[in-house]
């Protein structure tokens, strides 16, 4: 959605390695955006945007407007199951349909072989995923690492919006995160989880909505007999809204 930061970048760098041509599409889509004010509030700096695109080499933008994307009566709705109520899904009801509308939309007119996202939106790769199942589409999905500052904070175009003390502050998620991967233990599942949501709820300026550990293939809790374990969570730093995520096992 544009506001390209060095995540963004790795995203082309990766693609070049094993694409001929490289499309990046920027659409601030409004059909998954729950709250109007956070719409209008989105960063859009597209001059920037496409600097970074031309000195990262991408062969193509795909810059579309609104009215280009969408007609006045559209309607989309398709059934992906639980995946799209639970945590972010909870959280921003409806969000997930948004996705995959323009997601739809933008594999269909650009027909690509191979689309990359990032970890950063776990949730949101998984339900890609599902719709490019259902609906046989012809491309390989790749999810590619998330980009963190040097002090952990993972990138995210919303970080414009924090304060210097709610980025001191954010760093409690990167940080919870590590610290449930360094203490994990299979057994103690629940207690982890409650920690970390101690740990985060005593930050000053942090208002916590989820920390998950979940099963990385279902986002169903993880048990003693999970394989693929992610620690998710969401929260606001101030007034800017953070999700992070880290895979544990």
């Amino acid at each position: 959605m544009g506001a390209l930061h060095n995540g963004h970048i790795s995203l082309i760098k990766q693609a070049q390695q094993v694409c001929d041509e490289v499309v990046c599409s920027i659409f601030v889509n409004p059909t998954q955006f729950n709250d109007p004010k956070d719409l209008e509030k989105y960063p859009r700096p597209i001059a920037t945007d496409i600097a970074m695109l031309e000195q990262a080499g991408c062969d193509i933008l795909f810059n579309p407007l609104v009215s280009e994307m969408y007609d006045d009566n559209e309607k989309w709705h398709l059934n992906i199951g639980e995946l799209e109520h639970l945590l972010e899904g909870k959280f921003r009801p409806g969000h997930y349909q948004g996705v995959m509308q323009v997601v739809n939309k933008l594999f269909n007119i650009i027909k690509p072989d191979v689309a990359f996202f990032g970890q950063k939106d776990y949730q949101q790769f998984m339900v890609i995923s599902k719709m490019v199942e259902l609906m046989q589409m012809p491309v390989k999905l790749i999810m590619c690492p998330i980009e963190r500052e040097t002090d952990g904070l993972a990138m995210s175009s919303r970080n414009v919006h924090l304060t210097a003390d709610d980025r001191q502050h954010a760093l409690i998620l990167s940080k919870t995160l590590s610290w449930v991967k360094a203490n994990f233990n299979s057994d103690n599942i629940p207690q982890l989880q409650q920690q970390a949501e101690a740990m985060i709820n005593t930050e000053p300026g942090i208002v916590l909505e989820y920390f998950e550990i979940v099963d990385g293939d279902t986002l169903f809790p993880a048990t003693h007999q999970t394989q693929k374990v992610v620690a998710l969570v969401a929260a606001r730093a101030g007034k800017t809204r953070l999700i992070d995520n880290m895979l544990i096992v």
